[in-house]
């Protein structure tokens, strides 16, 4: 069951994206591999938001969808390592060696991307 803290933060991320999405980015349109009713990803609305501060005065975008914006990026964040991580796993269920991996990701050796599929996975900790 989770605590008060993290009822309170997942409040707070809610409350952020619905910011978010009241100055516009509900319009996003749908990319081919969300499921229905499947909300934007937190990098996604950030880059909504970057989108439409350059747009002038007249611009939807207001300190508050900025504040927003900068309370999802942990979130974002995370979801990158998630995204990271389902690739590594990919890679070497296809049997990339990390040798290869490591040239890919413009790393020096093997032994800096396993490091770093470490670092990723320990990040991620319960949240897979």
């Amino acid at each position: 069951m989770p605590t008060h803290a993290e009822q309170d933060a997942a409040t707070k991320l809610t409350e952020a994206r619905r910011t978010i999405q009241d100055r516009g980015a509900v319009s996003l349109p749908r990319q081919p591999w969300l499921a229905r009713r499947q909300p934007h990803s937190d990098a996604e609305l950030i880059r909504y938001v970057l989108w439409r501060t350059g747009e002038g005065p007249e611009a939807v975008i207001d300190t508050d969808a900025i504040l927003a914006a900068l309370q999802l990026a942990p979130s974002a964040r995370a979801e990158l390592d998630q995204l990271e991580a389902g690739l590594l796993f990919a890679a070497r269920s296809r049997g990339l060696t990390w040798p290869q991996i490591a040239q890919a990701l413009g790393l020096a050796s093997a032994q800096a991307a396993q490091q770093r599929c470490e670092r990723i996975a320990s990040r991620l900790g319960g949240r897979r």
